[in-house]
């Protein structure tokens, strides 16, 4: 595939016997994110934790990596990623963590090796500002935080 990206990563020695993050399925847009941890995680009820994966890692610039919540353990569990997404920049070259928080009803144990996340590595774009006296009309205009209401549009 032409948008093909290499990433340069690192394992390190708490994940060197792990695999690499992988798609699970072929069209799946996060590559999976496991924990290198040496003992099992016991995540209470409104705890968080920072879960290490054991991996570093150099992506090409003008590219970012989005460490994102795994709908299963969110919707079994309410666990999630507590700064989803969370980002991970171009010149970063530390342990990619996880901030995983439990929101669920009862206490959730995370094992090595386990898959407690995703990674999207994505294209983003540079801006430059300009400062304007006004800004082009639209249809919208300034309504925000549920101004567009509930229902959903019909027409057409």
């Amino acid at each position: 595939m032409s948008d093909d990206v290499t990433v340069a990563v690192r394992r390190l020695p708490h994940g060197a016997e792990l695999p690499l993050p992988a798609y699970a399925t072929l069209e799946s847009a996060g590559l999976d994110l496991l924990a290198a941890i040496a003992e099992p995680i016991v995540l209470a009820p409104g705890e968080r934790r920072l879960v290490p994966t054991g991996l570093a890692l150099a992506l090409p610039a003008g590219f970012e990596a989005q460490v994102r919540p795994r709908s299963g353990l969110a919707l079994k569990h309410g666990l999630t990623v507590l700064n989803a997404p969370g980002t991970i920049d171009a010149d970063y070259r530390g342990e990619v963590g996880v901030v995983l928080i439990n929101h669920g009803q009862a206490a959730f144990t995370i094992n090595r090796g386990e898959r407690i996340a995703q990674l999207v590595v994505a294209r983003h774009a540079r801006v430059q500002w300009q400062a304007v006296a006004d800004l082009d009309a639209t249809e919208r205009g300034a309504g925000g935080f549920g101004s567009t209401g509930l229902a959903a549009q019909t027409g057409g």
